[in-house]
């Protein structure tokens, strides 16, 4: 467990739980068998570089995260998917365990995550996540919430 995720978590007000797996929960596949539950309530948080900064894109696990809507939201010219190199350096975390708080970037959140009453999101590794209330974690992060997801496939 990410001790700093904790903290921050406190800090925003946040009440959860984060629960340490035995097997990982990097993809959004593994977290949604580990966790038991349909991908869609898999809060992925992927790194973006939007016109030379980084940001967090929150996405549900049933979308991949739709560029060209990104951009618009965040009224930039340019966005990339940031490479592992640059997630680590960014987040002070590694892909697959990136938090959607707890690294004082701008988050934008796939709006598709509101219609769930709870969703999981990475603590801080690739073994962790907690459970929250989607409309809370917007709150309390300042995220902008917004439809950034675009079907798989």
């Amino acid at each position: 467990m990410n001790e700093r995720v904790v903290a921050a978590a406190r800090e925003l007000g946040l009440d959860v739980s984060m629960t340490t797996l035995e097997r990982p929960t990097r993809t959004v596949d593994e977290a949604a068998r580990a966790v038991g539950c349909d991908p869609g309530r898999i809060a992925k948080s992927v790194v973006f570089v939007a016109d030379g900064e980084p940001v967090v894109a929150v996405a549900s696990g049933a979308h991949k995260v739709d560029t060209e809507a990104l951009c618009r939201v965040l009224d930039c010219a340019v966005v990339d998917p940031a490479s592992p190199k640059v997630v680590r350096a960014a987040t002070g975390f590694a892909p697959g365990g990136v938090p959607p708080f707890s690294h004082g970037l701008q988050v934008v959140m796939d709006s598709a995550l509101m219609r769930y009453p709870t969703v999981w999101a990475a603590g801080g590794d690739g073994n962790t996540v907690f459970e929250v209330d989607p409309r809370v974690l917007a709150e309390r992060t300042g995220a902008t919430v917004a439809d950034i997801g675009a079907s798989e496939g």
